[in-house]
């Protein structure tokens, strides 16, 4: 199935050149939305940039799509198997784009661009789908409840990193908020007044630290009190946290979660204090890699001298995208491309200087001729097409996203 059909084979050329014909301005792209870094649902600069890019090329773009401000939709093809590659563009707080979504932005335009000049005589689809806030925001959430993965059968985008992976393992997660709320009081001179939220906030807090000993080696607790107090001679009336659940399944996670909120209450208790608990409304699933979109993806990957490892058993990238909630419903693939030394970890400053560096921009090319090779191979091989469904309708999560 790794071999592309004659057909398919002049596509993947002609798209490649493309990619290079247009590398000036994809590394533009790239380095603009570096250097404009803007948070989840307020990537107003990315997401006209994009647009506008795509607008020029001449392909019928949906601003503002699906009820989301700064999502786009641009398309090509009328007829067919339809492929959506996704582009994200959000960036962290203080770091920037310490995750490298510029360099997923330029690729995926790229890779939809290059694509989109041979998918009509291949009798396929195209959907370039920008979606933003997956920095915790949960965009591609909101996109799903608003259409925008009907009729769409296949989801493809990649994701830089330090490591060549072909796929990403990743954990389900949900955030949680607890709001605390005690008694103020003059802390010197009736202390016994009051009842201290903040003492009911760090009671949970270590019981949560202890909780993390007797936790799944491949599951992670962790959080952050976002209000401790407005002096320190009142006592806390108020006091809140703002937690991270995470678990290899979106299964697991409901026992993990109900596992945190004993914690929370518990230290509320002993404070003497109420605690309010709340969950996101929405989850982030796990990743679920399609084999055979993987394979496609190895196989044009070695044509230009990258070669993806498969993760080691019990290693996981110990992360967490709302592209999982994608992948439970389509079949898709979100490997990793190396743009920086193996020892430079995501959502740090070191490599947010990687993703505006040569081998940034050197992502951004190849990853742009991978993420159009992997979509043509699919448009122009129905075995291909019929092997992507089998996988998707028979694997371990089958039932899970059935239901």
């Amino acid at each position: 199935m790794a071999q592309s059909s004659p057909g398919a084979a002049d596509a993947k050329a002609r798209a490649a050149a493309a990619v290079e014909a247009r590398a000036e301005q994809l590394l533009d792209i790239s380095h603009r939305v570096h250097e404009n870094p803007e948070l989840g649902f307020e990537e107003y600069f990315a997401h006209d940039l994009l647009a506008g890019a795509a607008e020029d090329a001449g392909l019928e773009v949906q601003r503002q799509a699906y009820g989301v401000e700064t999502a786009f939709a641009a398309r090509a093809g009328d007829s067919g198997p339809l492929v959506a590659i996704l582009c994200e563009y959000d960036a962290l707080p203080g770091i920037g784009h310490a995750c490298g979504h510029n360099v997923i932005a330029a690729s995926g335009m790229g890779a939809g661009l290059a694509a989109a000049e041979v998918v009509e005589e291949l009798g396929g689809r195209l959907l370039i789908l920008g979606t933003p806030a997956e920095e915790g925001g949960g965009g591609k959430v909101r996109l799903i409840d608003g259409g925008a993965l009907e009729g769409v059968d296949a989801a493809i985008m990649l994701h830089p990193a330090g490591l060549e992976l072909a796929e990403m393992q990743t954990l389900a997660v949900q955030q949680l908020y607890a709001r605390y709320r005690g008694s103020a009081a003059h802390a010197a001179a009736a202390p016994e007044l009051g009842r201290n939220a903040l003492d009911g906030a760090v009671l949970g807090y270590m019981a949560a630290a202890a909780l993390r000993q007797h936790i799944g080696d491949d599951e992670r607790l962790h959080g952050i009190f976002t209000d401790a107090g407005q002096k320190a001679n009142i006592v806390p009336a108020y006091a809140e946290a703002h937690w991270y659940a995470r678990s290899p399944t979106a299964a697991r996670l409901e026992m993990l979660k109900d596992r945190l909120e004993s914690c929370l209450i518990g230290g509320a208790a002993a404070a003497g204090v109420d605690v309010e608990l709340e969950w996101a409304t929405f989850l982030f699933q796990e990743v679920r890699s399609n084999g055979p979109l993987v394979e496609l993806w190895c196989a044009n990957a070695a044509q230009l001298g990258r070669h993806p490892q498969t993760p080691a058993a019990g290693r996981t990238v110990v992360g967490s995208t709302d592209m999982g909630n994608v992948s439970q419903l389509v079949p898709s693939i979100h490997p990793m491309i190396a743009v920086a030394p193996p020892e430079v970890a995501l959502h740090t400053e070191s490599f947010a200087e990687y993703a505006r560096s040569a081998s940034g921009d050197r992502g951004v090319i190849d990853g742009a001729k991978l993420l159009a090779a992997v979509a043509i191979d699919y448009w122009g091989d129905e075995s291909v097409r019929a092997a992507v469904a089998a996988d998707f309708a028979g694997g371990p999560a089958g039932a899970a996203a059935a239901g």
